[in-house]
């Protein structure tokens, strides 16, 4: 029986110590809970206030997350009694392998992160990139995906499209419609810019406020190219584009006015009958 108490009053105080780290370790990680969760909500309320994207809001929220539950974690693991350097440098050792490991897919996402934050296009763009062009449908985090005219699903990694130039073509609201036709050197340039002014002027969805402008644009070998233009909204882009081609091309037959094309004279020069037409 001695032997007995004697063993527990080596051990009590140690055991009590346990369950009292034990004990602190569990308030302090419901406690943190409910902190993160507050300071959760209150951050995202701020990025709805800024009207931020949603991928990037959704990177953010989880960023935040992983990393208090990080710190939550670090300051339990001292409570316990556990070194927090020793954890350091074990996450920072298997941090540098994963990130050899996977160096592209980093670039990737680092890519994707830069496209969030700066948004040079966004979901409903339509873009032109070294991979391919189309709508884009989704951009995440390491890859973007974008659909062609035909329908065709393209995946781009967004390390390239973060680092190689990229044309956002329905960036802006308005876009402008360029018509070029050519006609021959005794055609009247002077008709041929009325008609593509005329044109330009009774479409619809050419906006007014906008110049209409036509020009002569180069003289060729065997003809001569006359230019024109006009503004459009960008959803109406490419029908008007189609739309006035065919009205100006339309117009010009009407007027008279024949478009030209590349075309080669050859005059043969009659030889005399004496003559073999072969020089030595």
């Amino acid at each position: 029986m001695d032997d007995i108490l004697k063993l527990l009053g080596q051990h009590l105080p140690s055991g009590l110590d346990l369950i009292y780290r034990i004990f602190w370790c569990l308030i302090l990680f419901f406690v943190g809970r409910k902190v993160i969760k507050a300071v959760q909500k209150m951050a995202d309320r701020s990025f709805e206030r800024v009207e931020m994207e949603t991928g990037v809001r959704k990177f953010l929220n989880s960023f935040l997350y992983f990393g208090l539950y990080a710190v939550l974690l670090f300051v339990i693991a001292g409570q316990i009694g556990i070194d927090s350097a020793s954890i350091v440098a074990i996450l920072g050792s298997a941090g540098l392998a994963l990130g050899l490991a996977m160096q592209e897919s980093l670039k990737n996402f680092a890519g994707g992160v830069q496209i969030l934050l700066t948004k040079p296009f966004k979901v409903g763009d339509y873009i032109v990139t070294e991979a391919g062009e189309g709508t884009v449908s989704m951009i995440g985090l390491v890859y973007t995906t974008m659909m062609t005219t035909d329908n065709r699903a393209v995946v781009v990694p967004n390390g390239m499209l973060s680092n190689s130039p990229m044309t956002n073509v329905t960036g802006q609201d308005k876009r402008r419609v360029d018509v070029k036709v050519s006609v021959d050197y005794d055609a009247n340039i002077k008709k041929v810019r009325a008609i593509l002014i005329d044109t330009c002027e009774k479409y619809p969805s050419v906006l007014r406020e906008e110049p209409i402008k036509a020009y002569l644009d180069q003289m060729l070998d065997s003809y001569v190219v006359v230019g024109g233009y006009c503004w459009v909204r960008t959803e109406d882009y490419w029908q008007s584009k189609w739309d006035i081609t065919e009205e100006v091309k339309e117009n010009l037959e009407s007027a008279g006015i024949s478009l030209a094309y590349a075309h080669l004279d050859v005059k043969l020069v009659g030889m005399d009958e004496g003559k073999t037409g072969r020089s030595e």
